[in-house]
């Protein structure tokens, strides 16, 4: 199959399949429909591939939380017999070894867009009809007009704006310009305590940074499970964050090398807190402006694409994918919903994606995972449950690696005693939730889990014991 691109009678380029977008979502979605023998072009405004997550979000920032792992280690050797005179931070090499990482994965992207035979136009792509594809040159000086059978939309979120936050991108900032300032602060507060403002915030307190959360719900975390949320909000006080829950930002306002930002407690005081940089990091909205929708009649609402379980629009030919649709924003639900798209395209029976065991992840240390309900959540809807726990402080593993904050929690349903939920915190939690992953699908019993041999010693071995506590037969505690 050739990567030069087909032309029709018309002189417009046809395909099969146009995704606009190359996040995860969009290229894995691409890959999947090549291999279903589609005629497929993926377009993207950007230089590189990857979308926000290989480029501004989910790898970067794993490499920025992975030097913040080492200092913290290297600051607690002598709890394992080494001695150090110091721990200096080169932070423009820890920047650089981030940006580093996401443009080796960004090249990767491309290496497997032309392993499969898949066409790349750079450049801004806009609907022109149900089956045309407007793409304006990176400079736009000039346009060109794709055929396709079937447009699928992959192309993400933004952040939203907010009247009172005036995010100037330089002392009041995104996510983005987090990932690449010149210089350490010296003091930070961050607008929201979801995962972005979390991992930040365990990444800058390690890096030496004074951190100041701001969460408007009554924890951390909001949709973890309490005492999960409640654990990781005691390591962060004893790593000197400062946190306020329950508290909502007035505004921010910049003042020569600073901002203050204006803050009412839950108590209903008024505060001002002084930082370098203002980190905003709530609320997020698809990318939806300018892509043609509204002439089409695609429909939106609240910021995202309305789609079926298939990923069709109520338009036909039309589909989008990903965190354009709202839902759980999670690279990883953007891929698979990228796949059943083309694989329902392609005549296929692919299986609706279940969102209650899609994994979510925290990548802060300790780290933190769920997967479908929550404690709470099962109660509110009236289901009887048994509830499983487990100390990582009781693994003779988590101990020996000096790792041992945290816990395994697993809610099952009573009668059937099935996985409901899944909840870890501690070190090795985003690893350690797939397995849960693979019980929730299969519909396993907490039985099934605690008679399943785990290796010892393991991190693993944690769920094991968890599974056994919910049955009452709990062995190392």
């Amino acid at each position: 199959m050739s990567t030069e691109s087909p032309q029709n009678q018309e002189g417009l380029t046809d395909f099969d399949i146009v995704v606009i977008g190359s996040g995860p979502g969009g290229y894995e979605c691409a890959i999947r429909a090549s291999q279903l023998g589609f005629k497929t072009c993926i377009v993207e405004k950007e230089q590189t591939l990857g979308g926000v997550c290989l480029n501004w979000g989910c790898i970067p920032t794993k490499s920025l939380l992975k030097n913040a792992e080492v200092v913290e280690l290297l600051n607690k050797a002598d709890e394992f017999g080494i001695k150090l005179e110091s721990v200096e931070i080169d932070f423009t090499k820890v920047i650089r070894r981030s940006r580093k990482v996401a443009t080796k994965m960004a090249k990767g992207v491309e290496f497997l867009m032309k392993k499969n035979n898949i066409v790349v136009k750079k450049g801004f792509g806009r609907l022109a009809s149900n089956q045309t594809v407007e793409v304006a040159s990176p400079d736009n000086q000039s346009k060109e007009t794709l055929q396709a059978k079937h447009i699928i939309i992959a192309t993400g979120t933004k952040a939203k704006s907010f009247p009172t936050i005036n995010v100037d991108r330089k002392r009041v900032i995104t996510s983005y310009e987090a990932m690449v300032l010149k210089e350490k602060p010296k003091t930070m507060t961050i607008i929201g305590a979801g995962a972005i403002g979390v991992e930040f915030a365990y990444f800058y307190n390690a890096m030496g940074t004074k951190i100041n959360l701001l969460e408007l719900m009554p924890q951390i975390l909001p949709n973890e499970d309490r005492e999960v949320a409640e654990l990781l909000t005691k390591e962060f006080k004893k790593k000197g964050i400062e946190i306020f829950t329950e508290t909502k930002v007035e505004k921010t306002e910049v003042k020569g090398e600073g901002v203050i930002t204006t803050l009412t407690t839950k108590n209903g005081e008024t505060k001002n807190l002084e930082s370098d940089y203002v980190l905003v990091a709530i609320g997020l909205t698809g990318n939806i402006e300018n892509i043609g929708l509204e002439q089409l009649g695609v429909k939106t609402s609240k910021g995202f694409i309305e789609t079926d379980a298939y990923g069709r629009t109520n338009v036909e030919n039309i589909y989008a994918i990903g965190d354009v649709t709202g839902g759980m924003l999670l690279a990883h639900k953007a891929s698979v919903e990228g796949i059943i798209c083309v694989e329902k395209i392609a005549g296929l029976n692919p299986e609706p994606l279940d969102n209650s065991a899609i994994p979510a992840c925290t990548y802060c240390q300790p780290s933190v995972a769920h997967i479908g309900l929550t404690e709470k959540e099962a109660k509110e809807k009236g289901l009887a449950i048994k509830v499983g726990k487990f100390p990582f402080m009781a693994s003779g593993k988590a101990t020996a690696a000096g790792e041992n904050q945290g816990f395994v929690k697993l809610i099952f349903d009573e009668k059937l005693g099935e996985v409901l939920g899944a909840h870890i915190i501690g070190h090795e939690a985003t690893e350690l939730i797939a397995e849960l992953g693979i019980a929730k699908k299969m519909e396993a019993t907490s039985e099934w889990i605690h008679r399943t041999v785990h290796a010892h010693p393991t991190y693993s071995e944690a769920i094991k014991e968890a599974a056994a506590a919910a049955d009452g037969h709990a062995i190392n505690i």
